[in-house]
């Protein structure tokens, strides 16, 4: 009997640790009740190719962020979370009220939460502060799993502190809060460059988008790109998307309506020509027992070793991820033999 690792990809080309969290390439936002329903309503429509995170940060009015976790819980645990793919956004580990919400969201939906999201991280110390918080309540609660982090890097300190954050083994992606970011800067970023096309052309906006970026690869966590605030202009998010996952290495972006979610998807998917070609070199590289192969048509061939197999099967995963909505589909031979379904 051939071993595993000899024949699946994961276990064949990664060494262990070497592969970052499978996470949906689109984080969707909804903190008011009406959208928080419609979001989940959506994320059972189209299946888990989107996670939904429940917003207490955002979404709760100002003295009302303990009665605001007990509403997000009830839906985190209501028959409309079809797929355990919800998250929850903290208030920041500074506010007040996040000692009591952190109990509310970790004693009541802990065995379920996807992740918890914490906001304006500002440096590793307050990351750690944060992580024992919610492992000492889920102690508490006696769970039976950490409750995998997500963080946000829209300070000064968080940027300052990115590759630290990025490799504190609690967390699994980090991302880019552009409004928090620019405004940090005391008007010195223009407005401008909150808009779709400008926060891709100032150079202090992309400096920070780029690092978070490295530092999550580095780490093999995920990279989370931050908003397009124009949620009606289609063509602008898009752009914006396509920008983001081609140009500067993001896996995963933010969605702020429920328009935004289809293009993001689309977006971040491999297109069938893509998928294709790396079926077909994955295949034959395994036939080969992942040796160097030669691929292409006469006098265009390429040569191929584990290096590029690495690649071709980072493309067939972004097309399993993003296929329950409609991106490429993978032959039922390649989900089943490689995925599993």
């Amino acid at each position: 009997m051939t071993r595993p690792d000899l024949v699946h990809p994961r276990y064949a080309l990664f060494d262990a640790g070497e592969l970052p969290p499978d996470l949906p390439v689109c984080d969707h936002y909804a903190g008011v009740e009406a959208r928080m329903r419609k979001s989940l309503e959506l994320q059972a429509d189209l299946g888990p190719a989107f996670d939904v995170t429940l917003d207490i940060e955002d979404g709760a009015p100002v003295g009302g962020e303990v009665e605001h976790a007990h509403l997000v819980a009830e839906l985190l645990l209501g028959p409309a979370n079809h797929f355990d793919r919800v998250g929850v956004r903290l208030p920041a580990s500074t506010h007040p009220a996040f000692g009591e919400v952190a109990r509310v969201i970790v004693q009541r939906t802990g065995a379920r939460a996807a992740y918890l999201m914490l906001p304006k991280v500002d440096s590793l110390s307050e990351l750690q502060a944060a992580a024992d918080e919610i492992d000492r309540l889920s102690q508490q609660a006696g769970l039976a799993r950490r409750i995998p982090l997500h963080a946000m890097v829209e300070t000064h300190g968080g940027l300052r502190e990115v590759e630290a954050l990025a490799a504190h083994p609690r967390v699994e992606s980090l991302s880019f809060g552009l409004m928090d970011f620019v405004s940090a800067h005391r008007g010195a970023i223009p407005q401008s460059a909150m808009s779709a096309q400008g926060q891709f052309e100032h150079p202090l906006v992309v400096r920070a988008k780029l690092a978070i970026a490295a530092a999550c690869h580095g780490r093999a966590k995920v990279p989370s790109h931050c908003v397009v605030t124009e949620f009606k202009d289609t063509d602008a998010l898009q752009a914006a998307a396509e920008r983001a996952c081609r140009q500067l290495g993001y896996t995963r972006m933010w969605s702020i309506h429920p328009d935004q979610i289809r293009p993001i998807i689309d977006a971040f998917s491999p297109s069938a020509a893509e998928v294709d070609q790396a079926i077909e070199i994955i295949n034959a590289a395994r036939a080969a027992n992942w040796a160097p192969i030669r691929h292409g048509h006469r006098g265009r061939e390429q040569l191929h070793d584990r290096a590029s197999y690495r690649y071709f099967w980072h493309v067939l995963q972004r097309a399993h991820r993003t296929s329950f909505a409609g991106g490429p589909q993978l032959p039922a031979e390649v989900r089943l033999e490689f995925f599993g379904s």
